[in-house]
């Protein structure tokens, strides 16, 4: 995945300073953005003694912010590339545990354009629309981690 800057395109160290004070659990947490683009996110998050669980592995709500952030950057720079405000929220997520989280997971969305589409269908049709994007969580040896699906909520401001 590219990091190329687009228009408007939210840098990591942007987002990583925005969940320093908008998201401090996330960030004490160690979940961090690395790369993103139109079409992809990648976030990771680093197994430490702050993130753990009772059963030596990063505790689950830990992979979900790195998970949930994945999807929602994308989400929020094709909003930033709108002229009209658009709103956001996750309405749903589904969870898949598949291995024991050590290590540094990456989790990796690639729904850039599908939620893109959905958010100009929004502001077309002035119709809220829904979205489910996919995130896949990574261990160091690309091994599936987890896999997690949010559903977003867009809503046209008027």
């Amino acid at each position: 995945m590219n990091n190329l800057p687009q228009k408007n395109m939210l840098s990591p160290s942007k987002i990583n300073w925005f969940t320093f004070f908008k998201l401090p659990a996330s960030w004490w947490s160690g979940v961090r953005l690395k790369k993103i683009n139109e079409e992809a996110c990648e976030t990771s998050v680093k197994f430490k003694w702050i993130n753990q669980n009772p059963f030596k592995s990063m505790y689950f709500a830990v992979q979900m912010m790195a998970a949930e952030l994945s999807t929602g950057a994308l989400v929020m720079t094709s909003i930033r590339n709108q002229k009209q405000p658009v709103s956001m929220l996750v309405a749903r997520n589904k969870a898949e545990f598949t291995k024991k989280a050590t290590g540094r997971i990456t989790f990796t969305c690639l729904d850039g354009i599908k939620i893109k589409q959905a958010i100009e269908k929004a502001i077309e049709t002035k119709e809220p629309q829904t979205c489910w994007m996919q995130t896949k969580g990574l261990n160091e040896k690309g091994e599936l981690v987890s896999t997690m699906d949010f559903e977003w909520t867009i809503k046209a401001k008027s």
